[in-house]
């Protein structure tokens, strides 16, 4: 298997990953893990329609843990959107090693209080020692909008902010 990026984004498929991180990447899947997206027919059908083309899974994260083991996905070079960073965590926990995890899109859930991280990353109270298991598990956590972007260091930036 090789998945080359892990890239948790609640936005999940949009022009950012299907124009600049696909082709970037060399990634010919994308594999979408939610266990709620993973239930929602709708979102089933119209995530692969918003991957132009490129081949799209929309898994929970126990069918992505499981997929990734099969003899499929070792012949491809898989880029995974996680929706929220209990997902990321969940399946770095199983064993998935990617070779960079990336903080992307996380925009402000209702009803809840976050902290504005960048222009387009909000985290609550409650999901940064999430992002710091992560990194404590030896993943070099970045935040990086677009491949061409510089890197910015995900905790750093949680503990500029007050958060961990």
């Amino acid at each position: 298997m090789s998945v080359l990026h892990l890239r948790i984004d609640n936005r999940l498929i949009h022009g950012q990953v299907t124009t600049k991180w696909v082709g970037n990447l060399g990634a010919d899947h994308i594999v979408v893990t939610n266990d709620e997206v993973s239930e929602d027919p709708i979102q089933k059908t119209m995530l692969p329609q918003a991957a132009r083309g490129v081949k799209t899974s929309v898994l929970s994260v126990k069918d992505t843990i499981n997929y990734l083991e099969s003899e499929d996905a070792e012949k491809e070079n898989i880029l995974i959107i996680a929706k929220f960073p209990e997902d990321a965590l969940d399946l770095l926990k199983s064993g998935v090693e990617p070779e960079e995890v990336n903080v992307g899109n996380q925009a402000p859930i209702a009803g809840t209080d976050p902290v504005k991280i960048t222009k387009s990353i909000a985290v609550t109270k409650e999901q940064a020692p999430i992002y710091k298991k992560i990194s404590d598990m030896g993943f070099d956590l970045k935040s990086r909008m677009l491949p061409s972007d510089k890197a910015i260091d995900f905790i750093k930036k949680l503990n500029n902010k007050g958060l961990l």
